[in-house]
């Protein structure tokens, strides 16, 4: 249970960075501070529920996209994250660099928080298996 929350934490964290790096680096690319915790979670659960789905299809249907299937989620998400939020995107150019963005900084993200967040803990068991060794 708490490897799922602080898999989750984690997941909602890097969600969090992507969107706002967006805001950030695309000038198209808005969020109202009220809307920006709302668009995070939106955008994880969405995330979350559309990639195991959208890869079953590209692989029955297209397999040839079965690597795009990050971005193309990304992409859904961020969709669904502005109808239901703060979250505002405009011009076509904007959602293709929005996607790329959210999509790398968020797969980054993902990797990187648990080096910071957890090192601390790593160390920990490091340490109790060389003493145990």
């Amino acid at each position: 249970m708490i490897r799922f929350l602080i898999r989750t934490a984690i997941f909602l964290g890097s969600a969090a960075i992507g969107i706002l790096a967006a805001v950030w680096l695309l000038p198209d690319v808005h969020v109202t501070a009220t809307g920006f915790v709302l668009a995070a979670i939106v955008f994880a659960v969405a995330q979350s529920l559309l990639s195991p789905f959208i890869t079953k299809v590209a692989a029955r249907n297209a397999p040839a996209f079965l690597g795009g299937i990050g971005l193309v989620s990304t992409f859904v998400a961020l969709v669904i994250a502005s109808l239901v939020t703060g979250l505002s995107i405009t011009g076509w150019r904007t959602w293709i660099l929005a996607s790329l963005v959210v999509w790398l900084v968020t797969a980054l993200a993902t990797v990187l928080l648990p080096m910071f967040l957890l090192k601390d803990e790593i160390a920990d068991r490091k340490a109790k298996k060389d003493a145990g060794a």
